[in-house]
């Protein structure tokens, strides 16, 4: 099983995210944010014969990537981040990397989710996903899949000119500012919208002291109409 061979890598299963997709299908699904690979050990256990193109902009996180994936000819790796423009950016790197972030990491998201604070910086490559993946390759029923700290609407605005090409796109996203100058959940439904894009629920969901929704895995399905 493939969450076996990421133990071996010392990589966990984002075994969260099973029970949604369990039975589902896709033939393509793109990875933003795609770190060490927790998320597509869980795509590879439900659909083995998908497609995988994952992005991951930090050296190492990438290069452990790539040591679980070396000998799956259906996962493509990049080490670079999704964004508006082609260029070089500088990243916000976490004592947690996977809590990285092209914006200013805030002292309520290390409040929030204690030792995510930064540490370091990084200078990553960004572009849009068109400079990676042709449309040609990203075949229905297609995934779009977003875990980007933050930068989810321009993430998502690096997409735009595929986003017609997926049926699905799964993006976590926050209601509070845990990065600084991030769009919040209603800007991002409002942006999916635009695009034929659906809400229809979100999965797990963090919560303050207080029982407030902080963040979640929203579920953008396209609209038929």
């Amino acid at each position: 099983m493939a969450w076996r061979r990421g133990l071996r890598y010392g990589v966990g299963a984002a075994i969260e995210h099973d029970a949604f997709f369990r039975n589902r299908h896709f033939n393509t699904i793109v990875d933003v944010g795609g770190n060490r690979g927790q998320f597509v050990l869980v795509m590879k256990k439900n659909f083995p014969k998908a497609k995988v193109f994952s992005f991951e902009p930090l050296n190492k996180p990438f290069k452990k990537f790539n040591q679980l994936f070396a000998n799956d000819n259906s996962v493509v790796a990049f080490n670079a981040a999704i964004g508006p423009t082609k260029g070089v950016a500088e990243i916000h790197v976490s004592a947690r990397d996977d809590s990285s972030s092209l914006l200013p990491i805030s002292d309520l998201q290390n409040e929030m989710f204690p030792g995510t604070s930064a540490v370091s910086k990084e200078s990553i490559d960004t572009g849009p996903l068109s400079q990676f993946v042709k449309g040609s390759q990203i075949i229905s029923p297609a995934l779009l899949k977003l875990d980007v700290q933050g930068f989810e609407l321009n993430a998502l605005i690096g997409c735009n000119d595929l986003i017609h090409k997926f049926d699905m796109v799964y993006c976590e996203c926050s209601f509070v500012e845990l990065y600084v100058g991030q769009a919040l959940a209603a800007d991002i439904i409002n942006y999916m919208n635009e695009r034929s894009f659906v809400l229809r629920g979100f999965n797990n969901a963090a919560y303050d002291l207080q029982g407030n929704t902080v963040q979640a895995d929203f579920v953008f399905v396209k609209s038929k109409i």
